[in-house]
């Protein structure tokens, strides 16, 4: 993407990490500060704490999760943009799908960098945000930049809404209407009432066809059937990656 409006970035930034995972948030943590030690890192455990805390102090950038607990990652950024705030955010995803990566910029990230890629990428994304630019996973670009070009095909889980599609993901991965009601802080029959509009909207018949559909359309992790663990495990190859205290900086 363009860097018309390049600047050259702060020499000391100021960085919120805002994920529920602190396995994750420690992992990145570590990773940037070997890579930068200028820099000042700090976290937030939901996106609830983060939004107060950006408004009150002066952070350059936010790696915000997409996919949290209560307030998404999605709907943090929609109030960082209604608040005006000159924040960078950058969204961190489990997903390479680049139907998130679409509705995240949509939303106003400036950029966003997947799991796979974040031990090798995450410096230079912050480097390119806070100069102006904007920033996505290279395992997205040409993915992401083919599918701007065919926006006439839109698939039917494309018209869904971001909380309807982070219940269909959930769903998918085998979560009950009772743990993703206790996850996003609504009620079992909200949950339902979502479920069965889902189901409307793409025209499929049970659960199962929903998760053949998720499947199908990459809209859930390579391994659905082992839930939250497969986040976990994948998220503690950050910190298994990050350089300890004692290594040398790259």
């Amino acid at each position: 993407m363009s860097d018309a409006t390049a600047r050259p970035p702060p020499t000391c930034m100021r960085i919120l990490i805002v994920d529920d995972h602190a396995v994750v948030r420690e992992g990145l943590k570590r990773m940037l500060e070997a890579s930068e030690p200028s820099w000042r890192i700090e976290e937030a455990a939901n996106a609830f704490e983060a939004l107060d805390r950006v408004r009150t102090q002066g952070f350059d950038v936010a790696i915000v999760d997409i996919s949290m607990p209560g307030m998404s990652g999605l709907d943090f950024l929609k109030r960082v943009r209604a608040s005006q705030l000159s924040l960078r955010v950058l969204m961190l995803s489990m997903f390479a799908e680049e139907q998130y990566a679409v509705r995240a910029f949509k939303s106003g990230a400036n950029g966003y960098v997947t799991k796979d890629s974040a031990t090798r990428e995450l410096v230079n994304a912050i480097r390119k945000v806070t100069a102006g630019g904007a920033y996505v996973s290279e395992s997205l670009a040409q993915s992401l930049a083919l599918g701007l070009g065919n926006a006439s095909g839109e698939l039917p889980h494309e018209s869904l809404s971001n909380r309807e599609l982070d219940i269909l993901r959930r769903l998918a991965c085998g979560d009950r209407p009772t743990d993703i009601a206790l996850a996003l802080h609504i009620s079992v029959k909200t949950v339902s009432t979502h479920k069965a509009r889902i189901l409307a909207r793409l025209q499929l018949a049970n659960a199962a066809a929903l998760v053949r559909y998720a499947v199908e359309h990459h809209l859930v992790p390579e391994a659905p059937d082992s839930g939250r663990e497969s986040r976990g495990s994948g998220w503690q190859k950050l910190q298994d990656d990050a350089p300890t205290s004692r290594d040398p900086a790259p």
